[in-house]
């Protein structure tokens, strides 16, 4: 009998054993899956943690890119066509693109970030390359500047060599013309009295007679010259009035003139006379001899009363 009674006991033992197992069980799941959620939360948050981070250090990356970049503006305007220059500004605009978007976005996406990855590893492998290609046209134009330098060192050697042959022409041209020039020797000037007799005292002249000796040069043209006498009185004014003739671009008067014929050889005794006409004083008397625009000789005499 006592082994009857216990039965539905144990059975209602077992069947709370059971009941509590199982809510065990439950219980156990539902911590275990809550667990996960958080786990799996955590998990994400601390992804995302990674992936904003990232994304600040690709940001600073960009801007010490950019930053050296610029400090080859000055060289970028010298090549403002470079393929480089334009590969690197679209490079450039799409880095500013994504990192827009992604400050945008809530939820961070690897993929977004392996992209801007990519895209600062182009711009920084194209700085790198434009770098090196400003510094080589850094190079070729230190060079180029260099060349210039010397180029314009030589034109200026070369100015200076022809600027000393074309003095030493004019002079060797000068000298030339002055070669050609008819000279005179011997240049006197004599008071005479009506006779043709040589008078001692210049106020009771009657005539004045000047002399000179034109002397062999071969170098002068021959020809019919002019030979203009010029005779100033110790008071400055010009004797006689024998017409004009051009000397240095102006019209000169002259006391007298005289043709001779000249073939090259000495002529002694060449005698240019003028007729006093006015009043002589005593004092210095200066003559002067001109033919084919040069002034021949330029001499002073002096007479007492």
């Amino acid at each position: 009998m006592n082994s009857l009674s216990n039965k539905p006991k144990l059975l209602w033992l077992a069947i709370g054993l059971v009941a509590l197992l199982v809510i065990a069980v439950a219980v156990s799941l539902f911590q275990v899956t809550s667990l996960k959620l958080e786990v799996n939360q955590q998990k994400a948050e601390n992804e995302q943690l990674q992936l904003t981070n990232d994304q600040l250090q690709l940001a600073n990356e960009y801007e010490a890119i950019n930053s050296q970049f610029a400090q080859y503006e000055n060289q970028a305007t010298q090549m403002a066509g470079d393929t480089i220059l334009a590969k690197y500004t679209a490079a450039k605009n799409k880095v500013e693109q994504l990192l827009q978007e992604l400050n945008s976005e809530k939820v961070k996406s690897q993929k977004r970030i392996s992209q801007l990855q990519n895209e600062i590893s182009t711009l920084r492998g194209l700085l790198r390359h434009y770098i090196a290609q400003v510094d080589s046209l850094g190079k070729e134009n230190a060079g180029l500047r260099a060349e210039n330098a010397e180029i314009r060192n030589e034109n200026r050697s070369l100015s200076n060599r022809m600027q000393e042959v074309t003095r030493k022409n004019e002079t060797l041209s000068e000298r030339m013309t002055l070669a050609e020039k008819l000279n005179v020797t011997g240049v006197a000037l004599t008071p005479l009295k009506k006779n043709g007799k040589q008078e001692k005292k210049i106020t009771k002249a009657k005539q004045l007679m000047v002399t000179f000796t034109i002397p062999q040069n071969n170098s002068t043209p021959v020809g019919q010259k002019t030979v203009y006498l010029r005779i100033t009185s110790p008071e400055g004014a010009l004797l006689g009035n024998a017409g004009t003739f051009d000397f240095e671009g102006s019209n000169v008067a002259c006391t007298a003139k005289k043709q001779i014929e000249y073939a090259g050889e000495e002529i002694p005794g060449v005698t240019i006379y003028w007729d006093v006409n006015t009043a002589l004083s005593a004092g210095e008397y200066m003559v002067e001899l001109f033919a084919d625009n040069y002034r021949l000789a330029s001499r002073r005499f002096t007479f007492k009363k």
